[in-house]
């Protein structure tokens, strides 16, 4: 009897960690399936926002740096970015560059040493991104890559400039918009302080290796924006061409891409979030009434 009432009178064992984790294991569960629900579906819009950032600073750093440019060296790098252009009406095969032509085109419309040499602006999909040079993948992944072998965005007639970026990259929109366009929309590249404004007459799907709509016309001021089409599938290029014309009075409809970005936040915040939390209150209800 004593040994029985001992036992009876013991102290209860505290449940161990082991006994704590497969008591909860399914809230423990379901919390995590919603944590990483949750991540997933607001990391486009989330790094697409914090990516967006980092291009407005990177164009306000440039705009900075073009202030404090004096008068001598500003003319100087307007004067050889247009003598390139003019040396590519003499080049056999111009989008091949030697070591040698590739460093002297990095060198042109360098401001500040970041490889930055404007910016686009392209109202219609509130867009404004940096115009890097080159094609080259790390420059693709953040902004708009200017192609080698085509003229600078400086404009003047026997010109024709064409940048290129993706479209639909998990962490960025940049061009992922561009199919959106129509003839008579503009937009703008901001060189140094120039701000030259294209108007497109034309929009071409084409293959990878068919480059005729991006020749020079000698009586003619080109732009071309350039993505990969159909989305997500990319085998074909959209060529989105602009002719010059005049500048326009900057108004409300120019916003950037920062005011789309917070929208795209804001939005998956108020509907995205509630959804969720609603749904792991209505399954952890059931769990416990059982």
């Amino acid at each position: 009897m004593e040994n029985a009432g001992g036992a009876e009178n013991a102290p209860r064992r505290r449940p161990g960690k082991k006994g704590f984790l497969r008591r909860h294991a399914p809230t423990l569960i379901l919390a995590t399936v919603f944590l990483v629900g949750l991540s997933v579906l607001l990391y486009p819009v989330v790094s697409d926002y914090v990516n967006s950032l980092h291009q407005s600073r990177v164009i306000a750093e440039y705009s900075q740096s073009v202030v404090h440019i004096d008068d001598a060296r500003y003319t100087a790098l307007l004067a050889e970015a247009r003598a390139y252009n003019e040396s590519l009406g003499t080049k056999a095969n111009r989008y091949i560059l030697s070591d040698e032509e590739r460093a002297e085109y990095n060198s042109l419309l360098s401001v500040s040493g970041t490889g930055v040499m404007g910016y686009l602006e392209i109202p219609a999909i509130r867009v404004k991104l940096p115009i890097y040079h080159g094609t080259g993948e790390n420059v693709l992944q953040v902004g708009i890559g200017h192609m080698e072998g085509t003229s600078l965005p400086v404009g003047g007639v026997g010109t024709h400039a064409v940048v290129t970026g993706h479209r639909g990259l998990p962490s960025s929109l940049l061009l992922t918009d561009l199919n959106k366009l129509t003839v008579g929309d503009l937009f703008m590249f901001t060189v140094l302080d120039e701000l030259l404004t294209y108007e497109v007459d034309q929009i071409v799907i084409v293959e990878p290796h068919e480059i005729g709509a991006m020749d020079i016309a000698a009586d003619m001021d080109y732009a071309t924006l350039v993505t990969c089409t159909p989305y997500g599938i990319n085998s074909h290029r959209l060529l989105v061409r602009g002719h010059r014309t005049d500048n326009v009075e900057e108004t409300d409809v120019r916003v950037t891409a920062d005011a789309r970005l917070v929208d795209s936040v804001a939005a998956a915040a108020i509907f995205a979030a509630p959804m969720l939390v609603g749904l792991l209150v209505v399954v952890l209800i059931k769990y416990r009434k059982r």
